[in-house]
Order: C-alpha cells, then sequence, then structure tokens
C-alpha cells in the first residue's frame, strides 16, 4: 500500500451541503435557517437565553464555596495497568515501584499532585508500591496478591475516625 493508495472508508465522509444556491436544491433562498428572527442572523449565541424569561441557572439557588486552591488533582492508575507493565518489562516487580517508575513505564504523567492507585483490573505480581494516595479496594488487591503499599495522604475514612 502506498500514500496514494489510502481512502476513507465507505460512509466515513458526506459531501458539503452548499446552501443558498436556488429554489430547487432544498436549501435556497433562507439556506434552512426559516424566516427572520435572530438565529437567521449571523453571530447568533442564545446558549443559556430563555426570551427574557429569567434563566434558569440564574432562578436557582447558589450556595457555599469551592475553594480549587486546595484541591488535589491526581493521576489515576488501576492496578491492572500495573500488571500489564509488568507483564510487558516496563516495570520490575522486585524493585519498589514509584511515581518515578510509573513515570517512566507511561503510565503516569506527573503534571499532577502525584498518582492515585485504584483497584480495576487484576494484580498477581507481589509488589511494593508508593504513590500519594490509594482507593481501600486498590491497597486490598495489592495486600491480597502478597505485596505492600505506602501512601503519603491519608485516606478520608482514617481522617474521620479521628
Amino acid at each position: 500500500m502506498r500514500l496514494n493508495e489510502l481512502k476513507d472508508n465507505e460512509g466515513a465522509t458526506r459531501p458539503r451541503k452548499r446552501v443558498g444556491r436556488g429554489t430547487g436544491s432544498g436549501t435556497g433562498k433562507t439556506s434552512g435557517k426559516g424566516h427572520k428572527g435572530q438565529k437567521a442572523r449571523s453571530g447568533v449565541a442564545v446558549n443559556g437565553f430563555e426570551g427574557g424569561q429569567m434563566p434558569i441557572y440564574r432562578r436557582l439557588p447558589k450556595r457555599g464555596f469551592n475553594n480549587h486552591n486546595f484541591t488535589k488533582r491526581f493521576d489515576a492508575v488501576n492496578v491492572g495497568r500495573i500488571q500489564t507493565a509488568i507483564d510487558a518489562g516496563k516495570l520490575d516487580a522486585s524493585k519498589a515501584i514509584d511515581e518515578a517508575a510509573l513515570k517512566a513505564a507511561g503510565l503516569a504523567d506527573g503534571a499532577k499532585d502525584g498518582v492515585r492507585l485504584l483497584a480495576n483490573g487484576e494484580l498477581s505480581a507481589k509488589i511494593e508500591i508508593n504513590v500519594a494516595a490509594a482507593s481501600k479496594a486498590a491497597v486490598a488487591a495489592v495486600e491480597k496478591a502478597g505485596g505492600s503499599i505506602t501512601t503519603r495522604i491519608a485516606q478520608k475514612a482514617e481522617e474521620t475516625a479521628e
């Protein structure tokens, strides 16, 4: 196969609609926009506008304040992806796996507040892993496989119990 032989799948592209090209075309005269009105004009932006009625986003009450300076943004990594990386030879199960190793293996980008381990997938390798946070199910999955896990940030259930 050569570059000049490449083409889209059948039905992947449609011919463009040529509007305003005579009444016989079906989209002539008003070009499918109806007669007059705001939506027939150019530059229309009616998102959230309810015709002069008080819009729903102004009718509903607002409460509280979410301070985004203190929110934590994690890279989510599933235990199944870690097992796949170990099987592929990208991670060494005999050494401690930390966030730098996960980044080197391509499982985390390292741009956020750390890595949070989640429990989707199966883990069979005995690993020692150091991450910022982990779900309870992920901790159970690692310990079930015979491994150990250490986290920098305490889980919320432990914080509320104290």
